[in-house]
């Protein structure tokens, strides 16, 4: 699963967004996603994707800024 792909199934599961609108250039406050649900999309997104989001991460405006910072935190698949 890519970070757009789990970014697209958090909101549409917990928030019942569109996929459709789910797309780069979406501000996540526009989604529907407040601090607490920001929160819990990080954790997810940790939890499924074996990464650590600092703690200080300035937190993203839209979808294409949060899959900036998940795609940051993912470890190179060159093998």
């Amino acid at each position: 699963m890519n970070a757009i792909e789990l970014i697209r199934q958090f909101l549409v599961d917990r928030l019942g967004v569109a996929e459709s609108a789910v797309v780069p250039g979406a501000a996540l406050a526009e989604l529907g996603v407040d601090s607490l649900m920001l929160a819990e999309l990080m954790f997810e997104a940790e939890d499924r994707l074996g990464i650590e989001i600092p703690s200080d991460q300035t937190p993203p405006i839209s979808v294409a800024d949060m899959v900036a910072v998940i795609e940051s935190l993912v470890p190179s698949k060159t093998e």
